[in-house]
C-alpha cells in the first residue's frame, strides 16, 4: 500500500503543472507589456550580435488570463494557440530579464529584447545587457536555471524597463 501511495503521489506531482512565481506586469497592466507572446514564434530571429525585430503588440480586446496576469494577443488565432499551451509561449522566468536571473536578481524583461533558444522565449532588460547575455547564451541559461528556484518565490519586480516606452496593447 505504501508503494502504491508513493507511486500515486509521484504521478500526481508530475501531472499537475508547477505554477511559476508572480508574472512581471508593468504599468500597462499586461504581461510582457501587452506584446503578443505567440507572435514571437513567427518572427525571424537575427543572428547573435544583431538586433532582433520588434515584438508584435497585442490588442486590448483579445486577451487571456494566465499566471495571475492578463496577456494580450494580435489575433484570436494567437490567443487560441496560447490557451492550448500557455507555458510554451510565456517567457522564461515570469517575464523577468534572463541575464538578471543568471546574475541572481529579478528585473523586468523588455518585449523588444528577446531571443528564442531551444524553443523557449527569453527577454532581457537593455541592449547593453543583451550584449552580456549573448557572450555566452548557454552558460547564462545554465546559471539562470540554477538561480531561478531560489528567486521564483520572490515578488515580481516592480521596476520599470529602462529606455522602453509602451502604450500597452493596441486598442480595439
Amino acid at each position: 500500500m505504501n508503494r502504491f501511495a508513493l507511486t500515486f503521489a509521484a504521478a500526481m506531482a508530475l501531472a499537475v503543472p508547477a505554477f511559476a512565481g508572480p508574472q512581471y506586469v508593468d504599468g500597462t497592466g499586461f504581461a510582457v507589456s501587452g506584446y503578443d507572446v505567440v507572435a514571437y514564434r513567427g518572427l525571424a530571429q537575427s543572428p547573435i550580435g544583431q538586433t532582433q525585430p520588434e515584438g508584435v503588440r497585442g490588442r486590448s480586446d483579445i486577451t487571456a488570463e494566465y499566471n495571475g496576469a492578463t496577456w494580450a494577443f494580435a489575433t484570436e488565432e494567437n490567443r487560441a494557440k496560447f490557451l492550448e499551451n500557455p507555458a510554451f509561449y510565456a517567457p522564461q522566468y515570469d517575464g523577468h530579464c534572463a541575464y538578471g536571473v543568471s546574475k541572481g536578481g529579478k528585473v523586468p524583461g523588455n518585449p523588444n529584447l528577446w531571443r528564442i533558444v531551444d524553443d523557449k522565449l527569453y527577454l532581457n532588460i537593455t541592449d547593453v545587457v543583451v550584449g552580456f547575455w549573448e557572450e555566452d547564451v548557454p552558460g547564462n541559461i545554465n546559471l539562470a536555471e540554477g538561480n531561478w528556484p531560489g528567486l521564483e518565490v520572490n515578488d515580481a519586480s516592480t521596476n520599470v524597463i529602462p529606455k522602453f516606452t509602451s502604450e500597452g496593447p493596441i486598442s480595439n
